[in-house]
């Protein structure tokens, strides 16, 4: 048992526990010793469990789980938190790095790698899930240069304004715009147009109005 990892798991919702329970418990080496639906639930269970690894969502109901990162961490150091979510936002990724997690993965991830993210991370390694490291890697590259017509569309995308919109705010025909979305989504290497809208919004102050 000395090579056995013993986990906790903190999640809200039970069926996702449930799921990651059944996941993990075919590893042989993987001990699921608790589970918590919030964060005080989680403190409790730690004052009284021997944990190496706590596998926790980023939104709980009495809390989040960054800020419950920060306080575990501040009373057990060497426990490592492994942040599980379903959203791959840089924002929440890096905030949960700050806080000490060693690890983020997304709830979609296959079991072969939340496995490897648990191994990582006990053997003092970090792990990220491919497309966080992706999602990471291309928002901390220089933005391709825009025209400026180029920046004045994908400004007027991030404050939720259409085609047509941004047709007549800037004389130009709908068709126009469109070509410039696509020349945008070419420069950024987005995949659709939903994925612009996204990058838009969360680019709004970067871009020039």
């Amino acid at each position: 048992m000395n090579d056995t990892i013993r986990i906790l798991l903190v999640d809200d919702h039970p069926m996702v526990r449930e799921g990651l329970r059944a996941r993990l418990s075919s590893v042989a080496q993987l001990a699921v010793v608790g589970e918590a639906g919030d964060a005080a639930e989680a403190l409790r269970l730690l004052d009284g469990l021997v944990v190496d690894v706590v596998l926790q969502d980023v939104g709980l109901k009495d809390g989040n789980g960054i800020d419950l990162a920060s306080t575990m961490l501040a009373r057990w150091p060497d426990v490592c938190v492994l942040m599980f979510s379903m959203y791959d936002n840089p924002e929440y990724v890096h905030r949960a790095l700050q806080a000490g997690a060693r690890g983020y993965v997304l709830k979609d991830a296959p079991a072969s790698e939340i496995v490897a993210a648990i191994e990582a991370v006990v053997a003092g390694g970090t792990f990220l899930s491919p497309g966080v490291s992706r999602r990471l890697f291309r928002n901390q590259q220089p933005r391709p240069l825009l025209t400026p017509r180029e920046s004045q569309i994908l400004s007027a995308l991030g404050r939720g304004q259409s085609s047509k919109q941004i047709a007549q705010a800037l004389d130009l025909s709908v068709r126009t715009v469109e070509a410039h979305r696509q020349s945008i989504r070419r420069k950024l290497e987005l995949e659709g147009q939903a994925e612009l809208i996204r990058y838009a919004v969360e680019h709004a102050r970067d871009v020039s109005p």
